[in-house]
């Protein structure tokens, strides 16, 4: 029904950059909120950054000014932009989105399947 299409990890040094996307795809009505969490092992799935459909963002304190999310509403695409990574950087990073499907009358949560960032020290 709703498949979230992620690309763009990948292993970069420190100081580094790269560009994560998330193509959504489906029978989809309208997507409310997108953004980007993160995992490292052992620990819980963190939000890293979200963006609502009318451009507002939000960023947890360790990535602002280093990491800055867009979405692409025609293309129904989230990007996140990672500018200065660090080591502590490195985890697995899931798009996320709330999105209602054409037959559906609420909105539910969807998840891609993750793709692996790595900085290197």
């Amino acid at each position: 029904q709703v498949q979230l299409v992620e690309s763009g990890g990948g292993l970069v040094q420190a100081g580094g950059s790269l560009r994560l996307s998330c193509a959504a795809s489906g029978i989809i009505a309208n997507i409310n909120t997108m953004g980007w969490y993160r995992q490292c092992p052992g620990k819980q799935r963190e939000l890293v950054a979200a963006i609502t459909s009318g451009g507002s963002t939000n960023y947890t304190d360790s990535v602002k000014g280093r990491f800055t999310i867009s979405r692409d509403n025609a293309k129904r695409t989230v990007y996140l932009q990672m500018n200065s990574l660090k080591p502590e950087d490195t985890a697995v990073y899931y798009c996320h989105a709330n999105l209602r499907l054409y037959y559906g009358l609420r909105y539910s949560d969807y998840w891609g399947q993750g793709t692996r960032v790595t900085v290197s020290s």
